[in-house]
């Protein structure tokens, strides 16, 4: 284990990740975070990375609604993303979204999901929200989006069982469930 820099270690200092909304230009990025998750994991039940029409759409849609879509960079590059999506099309679920967030493998366990996921849930708290939803697939490389969640005040509310196939295999989903206000 390397220890830990001095104060006055400038040049070995860990630098904190920065938020901030995510723009068109940050998309190949943001899709370069998500497709080794869709090649080799059942994280996200996408079986196909999501065509550069697809995030142009999900920024656009983020917009609309005045939800956020945020990027976290880190040493100079994006690592990870996070955004919040209508939970389900019809009205009275308007006030209820699901939260998506995805970082580099670089970036797990250095703050960055946290310090992300928190700035999510800030964005949404201004723009209404009153519910947020996390839907967590039964895989290996999701296993710290549960913790992360529940660092932030998630709680588990329900599992979907085998709800999907991915791999070759089926695939459960864990319900988390975090009221703003």
């Amino acid at each position: 284990m390397a220890a830990l820099p001095s104060p006055d270690d400038a040049s070995t200092t860990v630098m904190r990740p920065h938020v901030r909304r995510a723009t068109a230009a940050d998309l190949d990025a943001v899709a370069a975070v998500l497709a080794p998750y869709v090649a080799r994991t059942a994280v996200t039940f996408d079986e196909q990375p999501p065509t550069d029409a697809d995030w142009r759409g999900r920024l656009a849609e983020a917009d609309a609604r005045g939800l956020p879509f945020l990027v976290a960079e880190l040493d100079g590059g994006v690592v990870g993303y996070a955004y919040a999506a209508p939970w389900r099309p019809k009205a009275a679920y308007r006030d209820t979204v699901e939260d998506t967030i995805y970082l580099t493998p670089s970036a797990q366990g250095r703050g960055v999901g946290t310090r992300l996921l928190s700035a999510l849930l800030d964005a949404c708290t201004v723009a209404g929200v009153r519910q947020v939803i996390a839907v967590v697939a039964d895989d290996p490389a999701a296993a710290g989006s549960v913790p992360l969640h529940r660092r932030l005040g998630f709680e588990v509310v329900g599992v979907l069982r085998d709800v999907g196939r991915k791999h070759g295999r089926d695939v459960s989903t864990m319900l988390m469930q975090r009221t703003l206000h």
